[in-house]
């Protein structure tokens, strides 16, 4: 039984391959790499204990290499590098959202309001709070 649910799972993998899109994306293989190293174990258990040892070092070496694929992790993008070109008043009005008439304290608050949701602590981007930063600076630098 255990062959044929291997059977099946190495047949959806290459009929997923077959079709030029990926199958499973990052975070869904460790979390299926690791559910399939838990029952390649788990299988080496139970077939060595019934005596099939050949079986039970080939499910022992499948489950470890699941577990190191689980534990690899993917390269990163580099961040892009921070533009060199001046922010125009218009651009920073338009990612502020403010008009052309805004106070420093609107602008202040524009500020604070987008800040609070695009923070990176808070689960935004490091470029899009730099951007805010910037938009920020220019408009009260002039």
């Amino acid at each position: 039984m255990l062959y044929l649910a291997l059977g099946a799972a190495v047949l959806w993998f290459l009929v997923g391959l077959g079709r030029g899109s990926r199958v499973l994306k990052r975070r869904e293989w460790r979390l299926m790499s690791g559910a399939f190293s838990i029952a390649a174990f788990a299988a080496a258990a139970y077939v060595g204990m019934r005596g099939g040892w050949e079986i039970s070092i080939v499910l022992v070496v499948l489950g470890l290499w699941l577990v190191t694929t689980a534990r690899i992790n993917a390269p990163r993008a580099p961040a892009p590098p921070p533009s060199s070109s001046e922010m125009s008043l218009k651009e920073a009005r338009s990612i502020l959202g403010v008009g052309p008439d805004a106070t420093e304290p609107e602008i202040q608050a524009a500020y604070g309001r987008l800040i609070r949701m695009a923070h990176p602590d808070k689960g935004g981007t490091t470029g899009l709070a730099a951007q805010l930063n910037a938009a920020r600076d220019r408009l009260l630098r002039d």
